[in-house]
């Protein structure tokens, strides 16, 4: 093989997609034998890849499979495994150690060994390259060993892996050049970091720049509504400033694997250090309350029609964690159904991307037609902004709606009330 991709996932896979356009010969090594069985049968489990495209690469030899015999031989290795929170709050590297291990086990001279999972800066050297050289080759002498952070974003249909720039940090500068050289035959710009370490730490900050900027907005959201301030209006007015200024705006809450996670790990490495990340360990906090805060404000909504939250039939819109996605990680949907619950709310929730939806293992009611839906709930409120949801239909069938993503901004009425 060109390359193997261990971990078929959301980055993974269109990975995976992005070597076979370019010609390169792909497997993909997965412990999960659903997603392989899928695979091998052409269909998708991701959004951004589809079963078409799946197809295709089948068709341009991507072999998915569960032996980890297909490392044997390969030119290129790429770990994409998934890096979630251990129980410390720092990155669980379970999966990362054991892909480790198996390359390990496979290891040539002069293979690359590119790591894409997200994690503390230092993994690549303390971690994964210890764990290779048990096989008795050097690395940068012997293999090459480098991290690339991964830089997917679900559902962008404007920035995929050829025209979003890829960073790469070499053990060494031979081992920098190497990764350069395999992603170049995909990837239309390369960056060489100065290191590893450095390379890790872009995508912390990177990560981090979002997560502090939107627990920005997310606090002013709350004294603005005290203020009586339309908070919408005054970010879309500093809009305008042509420098100095990236509009962000508030929600629910903030999901998917980057931004409620990662930052995380950049305060686990700091905390080693013997001292806090305040600004991350605060921006996390106030991100975190913001769940808490909805169904606050949607409490209070109830209550100045005369209705109490207990009994009322209340239905989200939109469950996954960004609009016109499937992709539900994280979601703060989640946190805001499990206290309406506990608080006595008669929940019942709407995505044309979600089929059947638990919280704590408990089935949610799917709705019916939206604007039945819309007409049978005491309150409705969006959490996801998905296309399919009509401004104007949610406005005028909704009995009382509370919008905390600004999806009706351009259609507001009395019945309407914005984060």
């Amino acid at each position: 093989m060109d390359v193997v991709v261990i971990g078929l996932g959301y980055v993974g896979l269109p990975l995976v997609r992005a070597a076979c356009r370019a010609g390169l010969k792909a497997g993909g090594l997965d412990r999960d034998a659903r997603v392989v069985a899928g695979l091998d049968a052409g269909l998708s489990h991701i959004d951004d890849v589809s079963a078409a495209e799946v197809g295709e690469m089948l068709a341009h030899g991507f072999t998915p499979t569960l032996d980890e015999g297909v490392l044997d031989g390969a030119r290129t290795v790429v770990i994409c495994v998934p890096t979630p929170l251990s129980e410390e709050g720092g990155p669980d590297l379970t999966a990362v150690r054991g892909a480790a291990e198996t390359v390990a086990r496979h290891l040539e001279p002069g293979m690359l060994v590119i790591l894409e999972s997200t994690t503390y800066p230092g993994t690549t050297d303390e971690v994964v390259r210890p764990i290779l050289e048990t096989s008795g080759l050097a690395a940068g002498e012997e293999f090459h060993l480098a991290f690339s952070p991964e830089r997917i974003d679900p559902g962008n249909p404007v920035y995929g892996i050829r025209n979003t720039p890829k960073i790469v940090g070499g053990f060494t500068p031979a081992c920098a050049s190497a990764a350069s050289a395999f992603y170049g035959k995909f990837v239309d710009r390369v960056v060489e970091a100065k290191g590893t370490r450095e390379a890790e730490m872009a995508k912390l900050l990177e990560n981090t720049y979002r997560h502090v900027n939107i627990a920005l907005v997310n606090e002013m959201a709350v004294f603005c509504d005290e203020l009586g301030i339309d908070l919408w209006d005054a970010i879309d007015c500093a809009a305008t400033k042509p420098f100095g200024f990236q509009p962000f705006r508030p929600g629910p809450g903030v999901g998917g694997h980057c931004i409620p996670i990662d930052p995380n790990y950049l305060s686990y490495k700091v905390r080693s250090l013997g001292y806090p990340f305040r600004f991350v360990e605060l921006a996390q906090e106030i991100n975190e309350r913001m769940p808490r805060y909805v169904v606050e404000r949607a409490q209070q909504l109830l209550n100045r029609e005369g209705r109490a939250l207990k009994g009322a039939k209340v239905l989200l819109l939109g469950v996954t964690y960004k609009a016109d996605i499937a992709d539900q990680r994280e979601s703060p949907a989640r946190p805001v159904a499990r206290r309406l619950i506990r608080l006595g709310a008669e929940l019942t929730y709407h995505d044309p991307f979600v089929a059947s939806w638990q919280v704590d293992g408990t089935d949610v009611p799917g709705a019916g037609p939206l604007p039945d839906a819309l007409e049978a709930a005491d309150l409705t409120i969006v959490l996801t902004g998905h296309k399919t949801y009509d401004p104007a239909t949610l406005t005028r069938h909704a009995r009382l709606l509370f919008d905390a993503v600004g999806h009706t901004r351009a259609t507001p009425d009395d019945t309407t009330e914005l984060l």
